[in-house]
């Protein structure tokens, strides 16, 4: 199976934007990898789980959550710390700390099987997106995902921002 794997996050997007670079994209598969499905703020509102699910299913794009890939409330608070101690605020970040990558990868990626996620997502598949809220993709755990999807399957990783 030839799949090619995007990353998007929400933050920088205007609804239609967002929603059309999936379409330009080819996405035919959504992968939600955030463990709280909601966005603060009415401007990404569009991005909140029942909202987001139903335009998706408008474009013909099926949507997934994959809750065993989303940090730990744990894991997320060492980033919270790194970012109050670099003075970083959290929309802005550029990259993650590696306090923050060390602990996701041997937490989280350690015990995720890609073909797990192969299995469910079936034969059929092109283009699936990795979602979570960050803009830029260093700043987002969606990249290590990826990088593991691509190391282990061979995929095309593809990272769009605003």
């Amino acid at each position: 199976m030839t799949v090619k794997v995007i990353t998007i996050g929400v933050y920088g997007y205007r609804e239609e934007a967002f929603f059309q670079a999936l379409q330009e994209a080819g996405v035919d598969t959504f992968c939600d990898i955030r463990r709280r499905r909601g966005v603060r703020g009415s401007e990404y509102a569009f991005a909140n789980s029942q909202r987001l699910q139903k335009r998706l299913a408008e474009l013909g794009i099926r949507y997934l959550h994959r809750l065993d890939l989303a940090p730990t409330t744990a894991i997320r608070q060492r980033q919270a710390e790194a970012d109050k101690a670099g003075k970083v605020a959290r929309r802005k970040r550029a990259a993650l700390d590696p306090v923050f990558v060390n602990a996701y990868r041997e937490q989280i990626l350690a015990h995720f099987e890609p073909q797990s996620l192969v299995d469910e997502l079936g034969p059929a598949v092109r283009v699936v997106a990795l979602f979570c809220v960050e803009r830029e993709p260093a700043a987002c755990h969606r990249s290590l995902v990826a990088e593991k999807l691509q190391q282990e399957l061979g995929w095309q990783v593809e990272h769009i921002v605003p």
